[in-house]
């Protein structure tokens, strides 16, 4: 039996990615993932390279790996590996470099003993398909990815996913019922949707004119898991019509959970121009109080992104302002790191990075503050949790996971894990802790 590792930097696509190989790989039957200490054969680096923190991580993480083990081979994948395969080829050690075209092929190649069949990393001009992987995190998380869309066709100006990842592909809507279905009879409760540009599902099947909002009506009529929740999804391509499903999805098999990230960035608009995001403020605006309109107990995250060039004193204050004063429940705060290859790597009116770090500690404190004046408006009521895994050993608590995102802490037993359970919420901490009881 051999043992492997897999390392994994980034977004919910890429762990998805990682799970379906380490699935693919256990299903052979000759390889087991290596869970403690002990010697790996084969270690896998799925790295990222959003920011220039990322890339310098995802170095580090191949470097560990080679130095824990250095009688494996590494492989290093992923969107670092993509765009910069050149810069892993320096670290000794390193024995193959596999881009995203590639990357599902990786089992094969280490199954069948092929070594050298893949090529280094370059985005073919043929990368307009979707590269199917199978069902993942069977047996690895209580709520299971489900990859159904990947690549960006949008071109944000500080970002370096679509020279990583290429153009928008998605998942037949056929193929995405049958992983979903293949993941509610393997015993889980509910299924995360996640893409690169989830909302742009359907993209590349314009012949036969299924979109997300097409997919969701789909899986509602068609499957028979309790939960699905979306990922990410853009500001413009999150509709009317996508949130009136949602709120009319209710109870039952199929039900939409309540809870939607939507990447702002900013709340400035010359800001977002610059940054060539579609929309305005007034359109933020109009969204979530729709949103919060129709769906008044539903979960609102919100990517925001820190010392973008030429972002002003009252350029920040105007993004500030505007989560401040809408029913925001937490927020994602990342600090501006120039891409090289990006239109804003070059861009002037750099702002100062303590100022930078600054302004993302405040944002942080407000997004603390959103998130607990959003768990305190649900105490003394009931909710549904899914209990996500065991008792934690600190504090001999389960914890489970709301339709709309809340994390709720319970007493029970182990047994309970992976199972639907009715709570009452009674107290949130002073560190937005929740804590309920089961009835």
């Amino acid at each position: 039996m051999h043992r492997f590792t897999i390392t994994t930097l980034g977004c919910k696509v890429n762990q998805f990615e990682s799970e379906a190989l380490a699935q693919k790989l256990s299903d052979d039957g000759q390889w087991v993932i290596l869970r403690d200490k002990g010697i790996a054969d084969l270690c896998i680096i799925n790295t990222c390279t959003v920011t220039q923190k990322a890339s310098m991580q995802s170095r580090q993480a191949i470097r560990q790996a080679i130095r824990s083990y250095p009688k494996a081979r590494i492989i290093a994948t992923g969107c670092y590996a993509q765009t910069e395969p050149d810069e892993i080829k320096k670290i000794k050690g390193v024995h193959h470099v596999i881009g995203h075209f590639d990357k599902h092929e990786i089992p094969d190649m280490i199954i069948t003993g092929k070594e050298n069949i893949l090529p280094s990393p370059v985005l073919k001009h043929k990368l307009h398909h979707f590269n199917s992987m199978p069902s993942a995190g069977l047996g690895y998380r209580t709520r299971p990815f489900l990859k159904i869309q990947d690549g960006c066709d949008a071109f944000c100006t500080y970002c370096i996913v679509p020279y990583a990842r290429g153009p928008g592909r998605s998942l037949p809507p056929e193929q995405v019922l049958e992983n979903i279905n293949i993941i509610h009879q393997a015993g889980y409760h509910e299924v995360v949707l996640t893409g690169i540009h989830l909302g742009n599902y359907g993209i590349d099947l314009d012949k036969r004119k299924v979109g997300l909002l097409d997919l969701l009506n789909l899986i509602r009529k068609s499957c028979t898991i309790d939960r699905v929740r979306l990922s990410s999804i853009e500001p413009c391509e999150l509709t009317e019509d996508i949130i009136k499903f949602v709120a009319k999805s209710g109870s039952g098999p199929g039900k939409i959970c309540r809870h939607f990230h939507i990447p702002l960035q900013s709340g400035d608009d010359f800001i977002l121009k610059r940054m060539h995001r579609p929309y305005s403020r007034s359109f933020f605006i109009n969204l979530v109080e729709k949103i919060h309109k129709l769906l008044p107990d539903a979960a609102i995250g919100v990517d925001t992104l820190i010392g973008f060039p030429g972002e002003s004193d009252e350029a920040f204050e105007n993004t500030y302002s505007l989560i401040e004063q809408l029913p925001v429940s937490y927020l994602h705060v990342f600090p501006f790191s120039a891409r090289k290859g990006t239109p804003a790597y070059s861009y002037a009116e750099k702002v100062n990075s303590n100022v930078i770090k600054e302004r993302c500690q405040k944002m942080r404190t407000l997004g603390k503050l959103k998130r607990s004046v959003f768990y305190n408006k649900f105490k003394g009521k009931p909710l549904e949790i899914l209990i996500e895994g065991k008792q934690k050993k600190s504090t001999k608590l389960l914890k489970g996971i709301t339709s709309n995102y809340i994390p709720v802490l319970v007493k029970g037993e182990d047994k309970l894990k992976n199972t639907m359970a009715n709570v009452t919420i009674d107290e949130v901490n002073d560190n937005n802790q929740v804590f309920g009881t089961i009835f």
